[in-house]
């Protein structure tokens, strides 16, 4: 459910991406302009997220946050045994067939993807339900059996259980968390796009408070804070040309390893007997393609629209 940001009772958090939006929620929510004092950040791995996000969020962001009576929790993606699994991890993992980044198809199509699901959204709705955040019962009188147009395809003979009734002495009410997403007005088109649980209503205080990325940087910089970098995983595909040469040239290591982690995908599909995939739009390998992408910095990229990264 979206709502409006207005205070409401309950868990309120905020997705903290590392990022220049979300770091202006933090300061504004030290600052008392903002009602949340939860900020929960998703790590998909230290071996996956940027090396200087992470520096960032452990160097500055908690340090702030801590200054400031505010929780700011790092949460890793942990397996029942209680092993953390990093999207690095299960790209590489030997016979694997997982393919969860949006890569690039022979066409430069972005292919299906999986990854803000399994290690943003789950990993911090997890930490929401074990915190109290639930979508109610209903009570055997209100399960709705047949097709639920809301659940699909919650259809069987048990009927959808995840309706409610308020004032029904056998349902149980939803405790639902409000959940903050750092989306400022100059990226209006990303809200609303990410997918929204049936435990959480998802506001954007951003938006409430009309403000634009170049507001937030302002707010950062008045805070004493330096701007942090733009946050992603390092090997994400959504990233635009100008911030693959920024990688190709200012951290060979990094470009180093996003080519190696392409070529590991396409050894597999070749293997299977399948087209290739690209870390970039252009069809090519990236090793290749860097190369002449001077000459397409400016093309149009439509870049990510999740909501959940590069905030």
């Amino acid at each position: 459910m979206v709502t409006s940001g207005a205070p409401s009772a309950g868990l309120r958090v905020v997705s903290y991406g590392g990022g220049v939006q979300s770091t202006a929620l933090l300061v504004l929510a030290a600052q008392g302009r903002v009602d949340f004092r939860v900020f929960l950040m998703a790590n998909t791995g230290d071996d996956s997220e940027h090396p200087a996000t992470l520096r960032y969020v452990r160097e500055v962001a908690v340090p702030f946050a801590a200054q400031h009576d505010l929780e700011l929790h790092l949460l890793d993606r942990t397996r029942r045994d209680g092993s953390v699994e990093t999207l690095w991890g299960r790209l590489t993992k030997p016979g694997s067939r997982s393919l969860p980044i949006p890569v690039r198809m022979s066409n430069g199509a972005p292919g299906t993807r999986s990854c803000t699901a399994d290690f943003k959204i789950k990993v911090t709705g997890r930490w929401l339900r074990q915190h109290g955040a639930h979508a109610g019962r209903a009570c055997s009188n209100h399960t709705r059996f047949g097709p639920c147009p809301q659940h699909q395809p919650s259809t069987s003979v048990r009927g959808c259980r995840r309706h409610p009734v308020e004032g029904c002495d056998g349902c149980v009410p939803a405790s639902r968390a409000t959940v903050a997403i750092g989306i400022s007005v100059d990226e209006i088109h990303r809200a609303n796009n990410r997918r929204v649980e049936d435990h959480e209503d998802v506001v954007y205080p951003l938006l409430d408070l009309r403000l634009r990325r170049d507001d937030c940087m302002r707010i950062i910089r008045d805070a004493g804070l330096p701007v942090p970098p733009k946050s992603a995983c390092f090997f994400c595909p959504f990233r635009s040309p100008a911030a693959w040469l920024d990688q190709a040239t200012d951290e060979p290591d990094l470009f180093a390893r996003s080519c190696e982690l392409e070529d590991l995908l396409n050894r597999r599909r070749a293997a299977l007997g399948r087209d290739p995939v690209y870390l970039t739009r252009f069809g090519a390998p990236l090793a290749q393609v860097i190369g002449t992408a001077q000459e397409r910095l400016f093309d149009h990229d439509p870049g990510c629209d999740s909501g959940w990264c590069m905030t």
